[in-house]
């Protein structure tokens, strides 16, 4: 009896998944339990969100591939949040993380309620670049000391946090920075064999001989008390309230814009839809869940991501055997991890971020002439302002910079190819000619509030400048619509151009700005000024009823 080829094919699939499943549950578990390090909370605050995260996406999401657990930039930005709201205070530190991370999943879900899948945009990808450079750069710092076996760093200030390390490596413990290298050596290593599971493998070899290792006093992992606290956590004071509030939204914008970006680049890759409002929704619940059982945030990164991707998953199956798999290793193998040296662990959080330590980045910004000011200033703000000051310095100067841009635009003048109808930028092609007796100029950014009189004042002086003038062609294409004060400086324009006799002419007028132009009835701009659906037709049309020309009286 034949076996149907769907049903083959299911089979295959489930199979993959599973292999997919079990491979990258033993990369994410010691991830998840180094992450908690570097956000400042126990072990088993990771292992919790762990597992909420890649139950949650597995049977609520939408991408195959997207793998929701802690990351390395909500651990930072969590470390930074409670230490300024909470101090030193390690109980503390954890009530108020548990209380941000469930404030966190309430951002998310009225994000999502309010259909605001496209939040993730308010962080341009130089500024996400430049602050996950930063970042790593950061991680890696405070990690050296458990890779040194020197005491911890504290703060987010880079300059300082080196001078610390610097005066501390008289403290050097030999054996614990053996025991790092070796781990970091050996995962550099497997990245060039892929069958071959690193972070395991450097476990496996730090949890056999950690008798060996404490004997020589290197730290171990410790104990992992995973008992869910199911329990709201404590509310913030009235002082604390809108500050809590603002490290909420830093954790959405953060962890959303990392979570979209590799939800929708593997998405594209396979050619699968996406959903953001769906997916705001299902992190939302994740994070309020990890959040009452005093587990971290979770997104989905892109380093867990594309491995689920690289082991052959097709489904959302692989993140459910996952899960499960994790679940069955803390059962079954707690005491042993609780054995991971944690210089170990150092060596597996440095090589995660090691990715995003690669110069290289920043090449296409270096080469496109583009963004390279904004991705700079987001690495600097990290280094210098700390890791949560920097991110909202980073978005802040990419919004102040595309405002000085559309504020500063430039205006072209217009002119015609021989021998051809098209209208191209007289800067860019000395050859072409304007039409005797026209101007025609074309605003090259939307006009709206903030440029409208820079712009009409770069026309006038192009006015003054030119000779016998009859006509004067706005294109404005690229305004898809016009607000209040870019009208009534249009209206001023107008009358401005009337009287020196020269008629004004718009094309390429979008729908929306077309009716609000005809709303405003300007005098001087009859309504069949406005139907010009080319440059082409405004210049081929009946000649204007004014013949005086400027400087022709």
């Amino acid at each position: 009896m034949s076996v149907p080829a769907n049903a083959v094919l299911a089979r295959s699939t489930t199979g993959t998944d599973v292999l997919a499943g079990l491979s990258i549950a033993g990369l994410l578990l010691p991830e998840a339990v180094a992450y908690s390090g570097i956000a400042g909370l126990p072990p088993q605050a990771g292992v919790i969100a762990l597992f909420v995260g890649l139950a949650c996406y597995g049977l609520l999401g939408r991408s195959r591939f997207a793998i929701v657990s802690a990351t390395s930039s909500s651990a930072a930005v969590l470390a930074a949040g409670t230490l300024a709201l909470a101090g030193g205070d390690q109980v503390s530190r954890a009530a108020i993380a548990a209380t941000l991370v469930l404030l966190t999943g309430g951002c998310f879900l009225v994000a999502s309620i309010a259909r605001l899948g496209g939040l993730s945009q308010l962080i341009a990808r130089p500024v996400l670049r430049g602050y996950t450079f930063g970042l790593a750069c950061v991680i890696a710092l405070k990690q050296l000391p458990h890779l040194f076996g020197v005491p911890e760093l504290h703060g987010d200030f880079v300059p300082l946090l080196l001078a610390r390390l610097l005066r501390d490596l008289t403290q050097l413990h030999g054996v614990t920075l053996g025991c790092g290298l070796t781990a970091l050596a050996l995962l550099f290593i497997s990245e060039r064999l892929r069958r071959v599971p690193g972070s395991l493998v450097v476990i496996a070899l730090g949890v056999a001989v950690a008798g060996w290792l404490v004997q020589r006093g290197v730290p171990l992992t410790g104990e992992i008390l995973l008992t869910p606290q199911w329990a709201l956590p404590t509310w913030p004071s009235s002082g604390q309230w809108l500050p809590s509030i603002e490290l909420a939204a830093a954790l959405l914008l953060i962890l959303y814009a990392e979570s979209y970006s590799s939800i929708r680049g593997f998405a594209l890759k396979h050619g699968d839809s996406v959903n953001p409002n769906r997916d705001l929704a299902v992190l939302g619940l994740a994070n309020a869940i990890s959040g009452l059982l005093h587990g971290m945030p979770v997104g989905a990164g892109y380093s867990g991501t594309s491995a689920n991707e690289a082991a052959g998953a097709r489904s959302r199956l692989s993140g459910l055997v996952a899960a499960a798999t994790v679940l069955l290793m803390v059962c079954l193998l707690l005491r042993w991890i609780e054995r991971i040296p944690q210089p170990v662990l150092a060596a597996i959080v440095i090589h995660a971020v090691s990715k995003s330590l690669r110069l290289s980045t920043f090449t296409p910004y270096l080469r496109w002439h583009r963004d390279r000011l904004v991705a700079l200033a987001s690495v600097l703000a990290v280094l210098s302002l700390g890791i949560l000051n920097g991110l909202l310095f980073a978005i802040a100067f990419s919004l102040i910079m595309l405002l000085r841009q559309l504020a500063t635009p430039r205006v072209s003048v217009l002119g015609r190819l021989a021998e051809g109808h098209d209208f191209v930028d007289i800067a860019q092609h000395p050859e072409a000619v304007p039409p005797p007796g026209m101007l025609i100029v074309r605003p090259e950014e939307p006009l709206f509030f903030v440029n409208a009189e820079a712009v009409l004042a770069q026309a006038r002086h192009r006015v003054d400048a030119g000779q016998g003038l009859r006509r004067l062609i706005l294109s404005l294409e690229e305004s898809p619509d016009l607000d209040g004060t870019a009208l009534e400086a249009l209206g001023d324009f107008a009358a401005w151009l009337s009287a020196r006799g020269i008629e004004l002419r718009v094309a390429r007028l979008k729908d929306a700005a077309r009716d609000a132009l005809s709303r405003l009835a300007i005098p001087q701009l009859s309504p069949q000024a406005l139907n010009y659906w080319s440059v082409e037709d405004a210049v081929l049309a009946t000649s204007p009823t004014s013949t005086s020309a400027k400087g022709n009286p």
